[in-house]
């Protein structure tokens, strides 16, 4: 147990020193350290791959848990399905790799994703027409309140875009994740994402191998500077830092002709998507757009991602954010939610 900057320890590069941290390397630890650090603190975070996190400059109170839990237990359903169930500490993106050098589908879309796979459930990740939500059957939960471990099932995880129960009730920490995948011979889930199917070269609705699906999505992200590089400056912040807006369809009436927008399935055509990447763009902030001598500014490859240039502070980072939310709501009545976790604000 150590005291360090959380900065060292996200991809946003920001956050302050904490009370305390701890590291969890087996579940065993992962279940017995949660339990002290809830007893103890008041204010306190799970860290798994810290991708998805804006931690404030002052964290003097706060106790930190970063899970670091490894393993990977493989077994068949009786649907002929291929169960995974993996720890919450590896990482997403090791095991995407490894399912598709398998052979398996169901995660290939999700590929170069950063975080750890306890994250994965918590916000129900998703890409290129793929969500988590679509493998997972089960999770391992410790409950905060109850300090009782629980499986809870994918039914009950309450799934919808960005969103799960833990981000709305339920309070306490992912310990496993399972998912069942398909051996469909080497092939891919159906591609779900025209610009997917674009890269690839084929119709919506193909099935191409797991690794050419993988190779074109890593491609597609690296694009927009969405893949972690210690050497890309646009890579330094959290992925998309706002959700794509969902509105009324009415509401979407009044945008320009030309705004994107995609029906939402289950709303029988009264909710529409839109796009945050072209709501920010058109309300006068490109690509590189940054408030002043600021060290904090939008990806040059993708104006969706906002990016620490080296030595940002949490404030700059929230005074961007804040300022994109203010002028997409002036300009077209659209409030921009963020999606990385805000802690300490």
């Amino acid at each position: 147990m150590t005291s360090a900057p959380l900065s060292n320890l996200t991809t946003m590069g920001v956050g302050g020193v904490p009370e305390l941290l701890r590291t969890a390397q087996t579940r065993d630890e992962l279940i017995s350290q949660a339990l002290e650090m809830w007893r103890e603190a008041e204010d306190w975070l799970v860290l798994g791959g810290g991708s998805n996190l804006v931690i404030a400059d002052e964290v003097a109170h706060l106790q930190v848990l970063r899970v670091e839990t490894k393993g990977v237990e493989s077994s068949t359903a009786a649907s002929g399905r291929i169960r995974l169930r993996v720890e919450a500490g590896e990482n997403w993106d090791d095991l995407v790799a490894g399912t598709v050098t398998a052979g398996l589908s169901g995660l290939e879309a999700l590929s170069g994703i950063p975080g750890s796979v306890g994250a994965a459930p918590i916000q129900n990740i998703g890409a290129y027409g793929a969500e988590v939500a679509s493998v997972i059957t089960k999770v391992g939960f410790l409950d905060y309140l109850t300090g009782e471990q629980e499986e809870i099932a994918a039914a009950d995880l309450g799934f919808a875009y960005r969103d799960s129960i833990f981000k709305q009730s339920k309070s306490g920490l992912v310990t496993w994740v399972e998912f069942e995948l398909e051996n469909l011979g080497g092939l891919s889930q159906p591609i779900a994402f025209q610009q997917l199917a674009t890269a690839l070269g084929v119709e919506i609705g193909a099935q191409v191998p797991v690794s050419q699906v993988r190779d074109a999505v890593l491609g597609l992200r690296k694009s927009k500077g969405m893949v972690l590089d210690p050497t890309d400056l646009d890579t330094h912040g959290c992925g998309s830092f706002f959700t794509n807006p969902i509105v009324s369809e009415r509401h979407a009436r009044t945008l320009p002709a030309e705004a994107p927008r995609f029906a939402v399935s289950g709303s029988d055509g009264r909710l529409v998507k839109l796009s945050a990447a072209w709501l920010i763009e058109h309300a006068g902030m490109p690509k590189g757009f940054r408030l002043g001598p600021s060290r904090v500014s939008l990806s040059s490859k993708h104006s969706l991602a906002i990016t620490n240039r080296g030595g940002a502070t949490a404030k700059e980072v929230l005074e961007l954010a804040e300022f994109i939310q203010l002028r997409v709501s002036n300009q077209f009545g659209v409030n921009l939610q963020p999606e990385p976790n805000l802690v300490g604000f």
